[in-house]
């Protein structure tokens, strides 16, 4: 077996049809390429703003008295600390950068600046990734010179935490809590004895950094990823196919958090990644990645086994869209895995609508779309790009289902009882009150079974 798998691609959209790709016009061509250009300024950006960070701090200090500065001698060269661990984040940004699969260019550009950036960098449109941030905005100080949001910068160091999450021997319990329980009921359901796994078509929306998508296609099953965030397909593209040995990078993803450390090393921590080499360990089972927002990129019916979530469902202005899109694409008879929480990212964002369902809200929109609710569970504990020796441990009470769209032979008795129904029924002026008796009798027969 070759120690190399061949690169897997990220088209810009990788489910248009060649008509709608036609229809793609040279404007839309060229919001997509200034969107990129944000997201890789960002990258750019980060360590001058992790600086302007520390220097604020220094500077503090260096207005105290001599004593006070005396007494904290230690913390003065803990500080220089903080700008090496910065300093190599920025190295392993350079390397995730300088593979540019991503980026849409002409054939004359030339090779990317990293320490330096256009004068100006504005925020694109909302990136569907987790705002788990340990810290607050206010961290990210902004240079006077630059017009920046925060929250972009914010997105860059995020995303060095989650490629501790899911690529780092230090986060595997974190990712046990929330992998292992999916993993197990896609093989309990899919089981290798009684399926040929290449043929099992799971999709994996909101797939991050990638390692749930490939810990299913390392099980054999054929498994694509998607993802709509930049910052998440760029760290993702370059763990899966350009790290060429495991424990090759050395990353510091708790150095911007200066509150809540018990020593002074916690912040500067280091974890090595890829703890697995996917281009070393190539999976079983076939595996993609799709860049695109998912209710745009998944509209074929019937087309996959299973759809496994993860952190993601409350990722939607309205998350009925999802659970109906989830239904539209499975084939009858096919699961849907979910874990998480209801955090609702676009709650309370400016400018943005948004539902906030409960739980049992949801069960009422899964069953009436047409879901039969196999398992479900509260109160999973989990953690979300946590730092293990922060003194401030969050933790979700998370969700966890099993939902099956019917089989196709318990939909057309389905449509055959109804059709009945409908033959059988009075003349319309001779219905007294046709109502609600039928629909509770209706709604009670088609009640799925819970567990």
């Amino acid at each position: 077996m070759s120690d190399m798998v061949p690169s897997l691609p990220f088209p810009m959209h990788p489910k248009m049809h060649e008509d709608q790709t036609l229809a793609f016009t040279a404007k839309e061509d060229e919001e997509e390429r200034r969107h990129i250009q944000k997201v890789q300024n960002a990258f750019q950006y980060y360590r001058r703003y992790a600086y302007i960070r520390v220097n604020k701090t220094e500077a503090y200090l260096n207005s105290l008295s001599a004593e006070d500065q005396r007494l904290l001698s230690k913390y003065r060269s803990h500080l220089d600390n903080v700008r090496s661990c910065i300093d190599c984040n920025q190295s392993v940004i350079c390397e995730i950068l300088r593979d540019r699969v991503l980026y849409p260019t002409s054939d004359g550009d030339t090779d990317i600046e990293l320490d330096e950036a256009p004068d100006h960098v504005r925020h694109g449109d909302m990136d569907q990734t987790n705002f788990l941030v340990d810290g607050h905005d206010d961290d990210v100080v902004v240079a006077d010179d630059v017009d920046v949001e925060p929250l972009k910068i914010l997105k860059a160091q995020s995303t060095l935490k989650l490629i501790a999450r899911d690529w780092s021997a230090e986060c595997a319990i974190e990712r046990e809590q929330s992998y292992k329980p999916i993993i197990d009921s896609i093989e309990e359901y899919y089981k290798p004895s009684d399926y040929k796994l290449n043929e099992i078509k799971i999709l994996v929306p909101g797939a991050g950094l990638g390692r749930l998508t490939y810990e299913l296609a390392c099980r054999g099953y054929a498994c694509e990823g998607n993802e709509f965030s930049y910052f998440m397909l760029i760290a993702s593209n370059f763990v899966l196919n350009l790290c060429d040995y495991e424990n090759k990078h050395v990353l510091y993803p708790w150095v911007h958090q200066y509150v809540n450390n018990m020593r002074r090393a916690d912040q500067v921590a280091s974890v090595r990644f890829p703890d697995v080499c996917p281009v070393r360990n190539p999976p079983k089972g076939n595996i993609e990645m799709a860049a695109g927002d998912f209710l745009e990129v998944y509209k074929s019916p019937n087309a996959y086994n299973c759809v496994a979530t993860c952190f993601f469902i409350d990722c939607a202005n309205n998350v009925i869209d999802f659970v109906r899109t989830i239904y539209k694409i499975l084939v009858p008879g096919g699961i849907w895995v979910n874990l998480g929480p209801l955090l609702y990212h676009y709650s309370d964002i400016n400018g943005q609508n948004s539902i906030e369902p409960t739980y049992e809200d949801l069960i009422i929109i899964m069953e009436s779309i047409g879901f039969d609710i196999l398992s479900s569970r509260s109160g999973i504990r989990t953690k979300y790009a946590q730092n293990p020796q922060s003194m401030k441990q969050s933790e979700y009470q998370s969700l966890f289902w099993v939902c099956r769209k019917p089989p196709k032979d318990y939909m057309k008795a389905q449509q055959t009882s109804e059709a009945r129904e409908r033959d059988n029924k009075e003349p319309p002026d001779l219905i007294v009150n046709q109502s609600s008796d039928h629909d509770v009798d209706l709604e009670t027969e088609v009640q799925p079974k819970q567990t």
